[in-house]
This record gives C-alpha cells, structure tokens and sequence, in this order.
C-alpha cells in the first residue's frame, strides 16, 4: 500500500484552513458601528444603552487597558436572504488562541436582555432565528472590554488599572452580517473529527487507513469554487465511517460542559461578575439550542454575582437549572485555596455555598468540585461528608512535576479516617475541547483499566470562562459511538459519579494530604493577603463569639448575623485560589490589602459593642479571652478582671556582648550577632537550640523559578544562602517585671529589619516580632531554627488537626515536599521532648535534618517570611511587614496547639463593672477543641458550637452549657440534625458528655429554654 497519509493529511489542513473554514460565513455585508467610551470603571447596562454614540468603523483602535467600550451595531437584512440563516459575525480584534484572556464582549437587544457573549471562539449572533424572512432590522449593543493580554509571565504593570498605559489595545477587525452555511459548518464538524480520531490512531491500525480514504475522497467531492454547493455531496462520503460503532470495551467519558472561571487572576473582581455573565449568558443560549447540553458551574459566590448585578441573567439560568441542564455544583463559596484556609473558614465555604444553591434552586449537591486549587488538605474528606456531599473531582495533581499520582478514581481517606469516593479525570485538563487527540489521551491514561471503565471530562474554554460552544457539541455527537474513539457522553457529574462508584466500589485507597508538587511558592507570596486572611479568621471568631455570648447574656441585645455573614463571604470569596495564594494581579491584592483593612474595622467594632454590653457599665477592667484555652486565669471564652501577676519576674542581663533573659521556664541567651544561641527549658532541663548554631537566624535566597514566578519555588534556591548576622543596633528595650526584650536592627540589599525579641512572666515561649522593610526583587526570605531534636516527622497544624510529613528524603515522595504547609503552628519532637514555632500569618515552612560532628541529629524548622516574584504583580511584597512568631522550646502538640491559638486570639481589655462574664461553653479535657461558638444561621436563637479532637488521638470529656438549654443535637455543618445523631443528654448542670475520635469535629447544635 502506498503510504501516502501525509499528503491526505496536510491537504486536508490546507483545504480547511483556506477554503471550507472561510466559507461558512458567507456573502458579507458591513454593519454600521458606533462607539461610546464608557468613563472609568463599567457602567449599569441601562446607561450603556442610553448613552450618546459616536461613529466607528472597522479597522479602528479601540480599547485603553481595563476599559470599556459600548459598540452600537446597526444594519438590515437584505430581502434576497430570506430563507437563509443569518448570522452577524463581530470580531474584536481577537487572538483567535486566548478565550477569557484578552478583550471580549457581551451582546444585548435595545431592551437590555443580554443575548451571548463574543470571545474569539465565539463570534457570531445569530440574527432572525433558524430562517430569516428578509428585511429584519439589526440592533445591537456590544458591551466590549478591553482586558489587557497579561498570560507571557513577563513582568508589567499593565495588571492594575492606576499604573496601566491608556493606548489603544485592540483593533476592530469585521462586524458584518453575513450568511450562515449550515451544511458547510457540518462538514468542518465532520472533517475536524476524523482528522483528530486518525491522528491519534496507530499507523498499523486499519481504521486509520479507512478514515484516511474517506477523507480522500471527501476532499475529492469539494468544489473549491463552490463549498457551499457541494457540502452536502462531500460529507455523503464520510457518512459510513462516521456511523461505524465503538467497540464493547471501548472507554466511556462522560463529558461535562464547564467553563472554569478564576473568580481573580489576571483581571480582577469587577472583571469576573461581567465574565460569569457573559459565559453564563452563551451557556444559557447554547441551552436553547441544544436541549442535550449539560452544564456544570461551581462557586455559590459567582451565581450570587449574577442574581445581584444581572437578575434577568440570573432568571434565565435559573430556568434552566430547574430544567436540569444548567448544574450547580461544589457546594463551596468559591473554589478556594485547601492548604492555607482555617477550618472554621473551611466549614462556612460549605455552609454558605451549599446553603446558597438549596435556598436559591433547592439543590442539594453531592460533588465537591475542585479543579484547580493547589493541592489539597488532608482534613478535606471529613469535611466533604459533614457538609452532606459524597463525591469530590480535581485534576490539579496531574501538574505535579516528579511523582504521578497512582489512581484517577479511588477512595480519599483523611486525617479522621472519613473516606470520600475521589476522581481525578485523566483527560488532564478541566478546559477539554472534547478533541480527538484529548479523548485518546484520557482513554490511554486512564489508570483503572480493567477495574473501571468510564472517567469525566469538563469539557469548554476556561479560567477566564467561555465555556463549551457549538463545535464542541457537534464533537461530543459525533464520538458518542464511533469506532476508534472512547464513547462520549454529555451528562452530570451526578450521573458520572454514581455509575463509577456503583462499577468500581472496592476501589484503592490514598490516606493523607493531595500534596501538589508544584506551586509551594503559593504558601508565601502575597504576605499581606495571607496576613490579612488569618487575622480575619481570628477577627470573626471573635466577633461570633461575644455576639452569641451577649445575645444569651445580656437582654436586648441583637445578634449582627447579617453583618456577619456578610463579611464571612467577603473573606470566603479572598479565598479563592489565585487571591489567597498570592497569584493574581497587583490590582487583585490592592483591593484585597483595602477589603481587608475595612474587615479589620468592621469586626472590631462588632466585637467592641459585644464585649461592652458583657461588662456592663464602670470603669473596671474586665480581660476578654477569646481562645480555647484557660490563659492567665481568664477562662477559655470568658471574661475576668485583670489577674494579678502571679508568675516569677522577668530578668534580663547584659551577657558576652548580647543578653540573657529568663522567667523560670525558660532562659534564652541572645548573643552580640541578635541570634538566639541558647533557649533553655527549665523544667525539663533540655536546650532547644542545637550546639554550635544560632536560631532567628534569618536568611535570604536567589529566588527565580523556571515556571511560574508568584506560584513557584524550585529546590535549587536552596544551593545559595546568605545569612543574616551584621547588626546595626542591639539593645535591650524592655526590662520590667513582667516582660523583657531585646531590640536587634539589620540592613541588607536595599532593605531592614527590626526584630523584637520578648519574654513574658510566665510565658514558655520566647515572642519574635519582626518588621521588614522589604525591598529586594526574585529574593526568599527566611527564619532558621536549628533545634537539637531527633524528629523523623514534622507535626503540622491544618484544618481541625496536624498532619504528619517525614523530615528525610528516602523516596521521591517525601523530597518532593522541600516546602510545605502549616498553619498557627509547626512541631517537632523526639519521645519525651519537643519543639514549636507558633505563628500568626505565616504559612510557608521547610524542615530539614543533619548529624552533627558530635553525633546529635539537628532538626532544622524554617519559616517562609516573604518572597519577591514580578509576575503577575511586579511589585509583590514590596514595602513594610510586621510579622510574628514564637519558639516554644518543650512543647508537645497539644501545647502547640494552645500557644498557637494565644498567638493568634490575643486578650482584649474593656472597662466595665469588672464582673466576670462566664463562658457559654467549658470542656474538661484540653484535647477537645473549640473552634466556634455562633448562633444558629437559621435565626431561631439556638446556639452552635463546633468541637474537634486537636491531638490525634481519642478524647473523652465533659461539655458543659452554663445558659438555660433545652435539648443537644448533632449536626452537620449546615447546621441540620444529622440523620444517625441522637440528641445529646444533658445533665441537671448543664453536663454533655462526649467522645471523639482521632481528629473527629463535632457539631452541637444547643437549643435555649
């Protein structure tokens, strides 16, 4: 046989590119176009609508960075069209290669009804319905943006508005009306198709050769004069090939419309509401036209977006959700970051996304769908089931860059033991174009072969939305049964997952953490959003707290739940996956350090006017305790005078150039270089700092990934290290009895440093504050603490527990995670002894281990400070910071626990009549955690309390009410009694008694008399 593929095959590249594709938008006629510039920032449709155009044309250039630009499109249908279909076709000024990352459009009627969104795989409107009669009149406006092109990761500073150019970024390219050749649209279907199928076919494969003499013979029957004319003879030849059926063993895919839309990235939060109701608006339209289409959208936050800005978008989606072809589903707020976000924060995503999908369409969803976060909590699984979902979906770990991940559908086991059904599609990409080429590929790379059959593709164009368009569609028809293909078939993920978990229940098993191998830097960059992050978590605990305390306490007073909610979804929504992790534009992270800031306020006030109306009136200080734990004896969650001093003094003295201070508990040796040498454990007799090195020492590293530069951090850094050890100044500041400090300056590159090193009477943990006037560029700042401990593992604060992460390197695996992920704290120990760091904004950290000359092992435990990456934000980190940490030298987890909640809950004072306000909760084993404590969402004044066992093991212990209730039921995190909870007894004191399993959360939900 004459091999003669390669000729077959670039003609047909050639013959579509330049004949079949152009011809089917034919008989062009110019439109007439006006333009207005909208002033600053986008405007309600109805001023775009009315306001007063001026002339435009194609070829023109339009579009300053971040602007908008109203197009008015007028023209006539001429009458010898009637019975043709007809579609305007309104180009731009596209890159035909970047749906969602450059300018685009969404088009409305004179009436303001949104009709479909323009990208540039999507630029056509269909005018007059399937036929036209001749003589329509065409009026439309265009809602243009002119989103500047920020994907080549050099740095610019084109991502905020306040520093981009105001040049012109685009050119109009067509807007005319032009006639629809359907027949010549469904040959390109056709021959798109078939040359995707045989390319992925082994050249050996006899299919392939029957598809290649089709396609032959196909071109053959084109009149390239003529395409429209003899269309139809030409797909009358690729009819058989078309019609063979896939094979019995054939894979199944189940496609999903999707249209991943990044809530902030490389546009910022105002730019996402009008993407979601642009693509919202195509899917809608596309829905219309195709009643099979199956469309999936996450983030509650996203469709509250449009109900809020665009209701009658919002109404046409709605319609087509209770029809069943629009699909909420998530069941998050956002898709948000899993490593950094608290697990209160963690329990709202789900508490208010799925709460707004039931209120809103009495939805309950059942898919957790997390796509492209960076990598995944290992206290997920637990969650998944508390929020009453079943399934969860990412593709993300298919990124890592050493280890591929063993399973594309398994069992999810987390740090409770909870197991959730998982899929990872081995399509390896959550933006499909249901492409031969991909299809091949999830069918190759499938990994439960012989065991399960079937995988999911979210199939349309993504991270800036689009979504799925007609071609893809007409390609999902086409592969639902043909041979050489997996079978493709449109429908939920509902039906996906139940037919997957019902073929492969005994599926394996991955226990732990969805580490990805990729994106570390994500735990560092952005250090004020981070910041800003934790204390708001802090901040609404908080404010929950004394709300719910004086609305049982005090008479009269009223519980801000709509405030409160309010602002839980504003910080929910900053946890979306490229704002907390530091990965968005300068403009992004402006607003987020702004929002954050009026968070800060916001809640403080709430808080101030609870914690006033609980002391009552006087002058009297009253200490308020926020954390979970007895502090000075202020009990956990409650008020009391302020104590007296109870602790040995503080002392401090001058010691070979550098000082000594110490409590009783603790004796810290700060030498002349401000580096601690020395933190000695008094009661256990054991040094915390290994012999021979210094801790605090802070160090900074050439920082430029090969990649991605906010996202990444690649191990090489580590090969160049300069440590920080020239002083300016060194003094003691503080020196009473109650604390004592030392002030250490330093000055590097273009930047300084300031640290305060304190101790507090009493206190077993030596406080660092640290500002950093940050001035460096692709630099990583960090803070070594060489510790004389022999730890095989690192203990690591996450949602409602720790997760365990080796410190040697014997496999790919464990070198893999060089950085990684706590949250209040960090903590390592040999039996009998260990050690903490605490912190109140960091995330970032590494653990390493050395023997030493003597024989010691040296557990080294860091902290990611800051970084300075310049893509996408030129500026990242820049300026001032104030951080802070603490070395708790003897700590075990559960101290660990409690010294990273005081920390992070300091005490507030308010006067008052100085009477104590008792806690509404008490628990008598220290283990039992109490992460929340709020009225019910519902307004019915019952009160929730959220518990989880915090150091891994089981706990058995006494919950004690101290108000008037009347029954204790448990919940999921929805707050709705869980079908196999009882209620809980409770005793003639307000006595419940409860036992927890490892790292279990319970829920309470306490009714009042």
């Amino acid at each position: 046989m004459h091999d003669d593929r390669s000729i077959v095959e670039h003609r047909l590249q050639r013959v579509l590119r330049d004949r079949i594709r152009p011809a089917v938008h034919t008989q062009p006629l110019p439109l007439t176009v006006e333009r207005w510039e909208a002033p600053g920032e986008p405007v309600p449709v109805a001023e775009g609508l009315a306001a007063e155009y001026g002339p435009a044309a194609a070829g023109e250039p339009w579009g300053p960075a971040w602007g908008t630009t109203w197009f008015r499109v007028t023209g006539r249908v001429p009458a010898e069209w009637a019975g043709k279909t007809v579609e305007a076709v309104i180009d731009l000024g596209f890159d035909r290669n970047m749906p969602g990352f450059q300018c685009e459009g969404l088009v409305y009627r004179p009436d303001g009804e949104a009709v479909k969104a323009l990208n540039p795989r999507n630029d056509w409107v269909r005018i007059g319905g399937d036929r036209v009669t001749g003589g329509e009149e065409v009026l439309l406006y265009v809602e243009a943006s002119s989103n500047p092109i920020l994907v080549d990761h050099a740095p610019t500073y084109e991502g905020d508005r306040l520093t981009a150019r105001q040049d012109p970024l685009y050119r109009i390219e067509r807007m005319d009306l032009t006639v629809f050749e359907t027949e010549v649209w469904e040959l390109v279907q056709d021959l798109e198709v078939l040359d995707s199928l045989m390319r992925n076919l082994s050249k050996d494969d006899a299919r392939r050769w029957e598809i290649l003499r089709a396609v032959e013979r196909c071109l053959d029957a084109v009149d390239l004069t003529d395409v429209a004319g003899t269309a139809a003879r030409a797909r009358a030849e690729l009819a058989e090939v078309l019609a063979s059926p896939a094979t019995r063993s054939a894979h199944r895919i189940s496609a999903v419309g999707h249209a991943h839309i990044d809530s902030a990235w490389l546009w910022p939060l105002r730019e996402t509401v009008r993407k979601v109701a642009r693509t919202s608006s195509n899917m809608v339209n596309l829905m219309d036209d195709h009643p099979e289409f199956v469309f999936a959208m996450s983030q509650a936050q996203q469709l509250a977006w449009i109900k809020e800005h665009r209701p009658e978008v919002f109404a046409k989606v709605k319609k087509k959700i209770a029809d069943g072809q629009f699909v909420p589903v998530g069941g998050m707020w956002v898709e948000s970051d899993t490593n950094m976000v608290g697990g209160e924060a963690m329990a709202r995503q789900f508490l208010y996304g799925k709460k707004f999908f039931l209120d809103e369409f009495g939805i309950e969803t059942n898919e957790v769908w997390l796509p492209d976060s960076f990598g995944y909590t290992a206290a997920m699984p637990q969650l998944v089931k508390l929020s009453g979902s079943k399934w969860f979906l990412t593709q993300k770990i298919s990124w890592s860059q050493v280890n591929t991940f063993p399973h594309h559908t398994f069992w999810w086991e987390g740090i409770d033991g909870t197991r959730v059904f998982t899929h990872f599609p081995p399509v390896d990409t959550y933006n499909s174009d249901l492409g031969g080429e991909q299809m091949a590929h999830a069918a190759r790379n499938y990994r439960e072969k012989g065991r399960g059959s079937r995988s999911l593709a979210p199939f349309g164009w993504g991270d800036g939305g689009g979504g799925p368009t007609r071609e893809m569609l007409a390609r999902a028809e086409r592969l639902r049964d043909l041979e050489g293909s997996p079978r493709v078939t449109v429908e939920k993920p509902s039906a996906f997952f139940a037919k997957a978990e019902a073929e492969y229940p005994d599926a394996p098993v991955w226990a732990g953490e969805l580490y990805l191998e990729l994106h570390r830097g994500t735990y560092t960059s952005q250090a004020k959003t981070k910041q800003g992050n934790r204390h708001s978590e802090s901040l609404l605990r908080e404010a929950e707290l004394w709300s719910a305390t004086a609305a049982v306490r005090v008479p009269g007073f009223s519980y801000p739940r709509a405030d409160l909610e309010r602002i839980w979804k504003t910080v929910l929504l900053h946890q979306f996956h490229d704002i907390l992790p530091g990965s968005s534009i300068a403009w992004v992270h402006r607003e987020a350090r702004e929002t954050y800031a009026r968070v800060r306020a916001e809640l403080e006030a709430i808080t101030l006017a609870a914690q006033t109306a609980l002391a009552g009136e006087g002058s009297a200080p009253l200490v308020f305790n926020s954390a979970p734990h007895d502090r000075n004896t202020v009990a956990a969650m409650g008020a009391a005078a302020v104590p007296a001093r109870t602790a040995r003094a503080v002392t401090a003295a001058a010691r070979d150039g550098g000082f000594e201070l110490a409590n009783g508990r603790l004796r810290v040796v700060i030498d002349g270089r401000g580096l601690v040498v020395s933190a000695y454990d008094v009661e256990s007799g054991r040094e915390a700092v290994a012999p021979g090195l210094a801790a605090n020492l802070l160090q900074v590293h050439p920082d430029f990934p090969n990649m991605w530069d906010a996202w990444d951090i690649d191990e090489f850094y580590r090969h160049n290290v300069t440590d920080l050890t020239a002083v300016d100044s060194l003094e003691l500041t503080a020196s009473g009895e109650d604390l004592a400090a030392v002030t250490v300056s330093r000055s590097f590159g273009a930047s300084t440093v300031v640290q305060r090193l304190a101790l507090r009477a009493g206190a077993k943990v030596l406080d660092i504050e640290t500002d950093v006037e940050w001035h460096e560029t692709e630099k990583f700042l960090k803070a070594a603490f060489p510790l004389d401990v022999k730890a095989d593992r690192s203990a690591a604060e996450t949602q409602f527990g720790h997760v365990f992460r080796a410190t040697h390197t014997n496999t790919s695996w464990e070198a893999a995670k060089f950085e990684i992920c706590a949250h209040r704290w960090i903590q390592v120990e040999e039996p009998g002894w260990g050690a903490a760091l605490v912190n109140d904004s960091t995330y970032g950290h590494d653990v390493t281990r050395d023997v030493r000359e003597d024989g010691g092992q040296t557990t080294t435990v860091r902290l990611s400070l800051l970084r300075a990456p310049r893509y996408p934000d030129p500026e990242t980190d820049q300026g001032s910071h104030r951080l802070r940490f603490a070395l708790a030298p003897g700590a075990s987890v559960t101290d660990a626990v409690r010294e990273g909640h005081w920390i992070n809950l300091p005490e507030r004072t308010v006067s008052g009549s100085g009477a104590e306000v008792a806690p509404l909760f008490r628990v008598s084993d220290e283990r039992i955690v109490v992460e929340a404590v709020k009225l019910a969402e519902d307004g019915s004044g019952d009160v929730v309390v959220r518990l989880y066992e915090s150091a891994g093991g089981r706990a058995t212990g006494t919950l004690t009410v101290d108000f008037p209730a009347s029954s204790v039921t448990e919940t999921d995190l929805l707050e709705r009694a869980l079908p196999e909870a009882g209620t809980y007894a409770l005793g003639a004191g307000g006595e419940v008694e409860v036992s927890l399993r490892p790292f279990q959360i319970l829920t309470l939900r306490v009714g009042r008399d």
